[in-house]
């Protein structure tokens, strides 16, 4: 009788989920050892990792729920999660000046790229993934994108390949940046302007920051944690795309929420982070937890996509994020001379 009682939907679907959400689990404790010991990016670990594990993914097999479920809905909840990350008080320390920056630059990095993406022959929303990554947080904005923009054959290889393009771009740019920072004789505040405003992930922010002084590695995070804050009005966008495209759909109810829930969770986190209520303990929980979902998510995701397919890109779309990464740069060094 106890064992019956023990039984039930939630009992079923958690036993359905196990073996796919233990697979991700381990794919992503190895990525990290890997990242922890080897110093590069985690995700992009996470992302090779599984697809030489893709098997898992394949046909109806057990690991298949729970891989689906850890690239949708554990990735949506590391997306709110990041929200941790930031405060309000943050945002108004840096000034006026450093917010219009990072506002514009968002903004025309991520318009041009859609334009240049529909030019170039694809959707203008993969200018939109691939701008949204180069301009906001590198590989979490581009999961955290691909989480709201709507269902397409190829949208999982797009996210994958903007994954690898931005980890590989963001990478180079945390050796060469502090180079060019040094070069062009900016000072530790402009420098960490420069450096917070460009390269494209927190975590090689930090390492290019705090490579030059404490000041510079300070201004950067800083401004990297703004630029994160962007994901918000950039999911909204593509939220709203989602909707308008699905608008003239024959099916009821097909249409998406305006504001999708994992974003409404990273506002209301945001919110609540900026109060001075949660306790330093719990920030930091969060945000490690937010950071493992988000690989156990790319794991996921990985495992999903076969190799040969991401092979296919070709030339353009690479060409596609060297050139919205130069612009980035380019662009932010011309506004700090008004802004900064």
């Amino acid at each position: 009788m106890f064992a019956t009682l023990a039984r039930g939907p939630l009992a079923d679907r958690a036993q359905a989920l196990f073996p796919g959400a233990m697979a991700c689990a381990v794919v992503a404790a190895a990525a990290g050892f890997l990242g922890e010991h080897y110093g590069a990016p985690v995700l992009l670990f996470a992302l090779l990792l599984g697809m030489a594990m893709n098997f898992l993914a394949d046909g109806e097999g057990p690991c298949r729920p729970g891989i689906d479920f850890c690239a949708r809905q554990v990735l949506r909840t590391g997306v709110a999660l990041l929200g941790l990350r930031i405060t309000l008080a943050q945002v108004a320390s840096l000034g006026l000046g450093p917010v219009l920056l990072v506002v514009a630059s968002v903004a025309i990095t991520i318009g041009l790229s859609m334009i240049v993406a529909k030019r170039l022959g694809f959707q203008s929303l993969f200018g939109l993934l691939t701008g949204g990554a180069t301009a906001i947080c590198g590989a979490s904005a581009a999961l955290a994108l691909a989480a709201a923009l709507p269902a397409h054959p190829q949208k999982e290889r797009a996210t994958l390949f903007t994954v690898i393009g931005v980890s590989a771009l963001s990478t180079f740019a945390m050796v060469a940046y502090p180079m060019i920072a040094k070069a062009l004789g900016l000072d530790a505040r402009l420098a960490g302007i420069f450096l917070g405003a460009t390269i494209h992930d927190v975590a090689q922010v930090v390492g290019a920051g705090y490579s030059l002084s404490n000041e510079t590695g300070d201004v950067a995070t800083l401004v990297k944690l703004l630029r994160v804050s962007m994901l918000l009005p950039v999911i909204l966008l593509a939220a709203w795309i989602t909707r308008r495209r699905s608008a003239g759909e024959a099916i009821a109810g097909a249409k998406p929420p305006l504001l999708p829930g994992f974003a409404i969770g990273f506002a209301l986190l945001v919110l609540v982070n900026s109060s001075g209520w949660v306790p330093h303990l719990v920030q930091g929980a969060g945000t490690e937890a937010s950071r493992w979902f988000l690989i156990a998510a790319m794991a996921a995701i990985g495992m999903k996509t076969q190799l040969r397919e991401l092979a296919t890109v070709g030339i353009k779309p690479i060409a596609l994020m060297i050139g919205e990464t130069v612009f980035l740069a380019g662009l932010a060094l011309v506004l700090m001379r008004w802004l900064a």
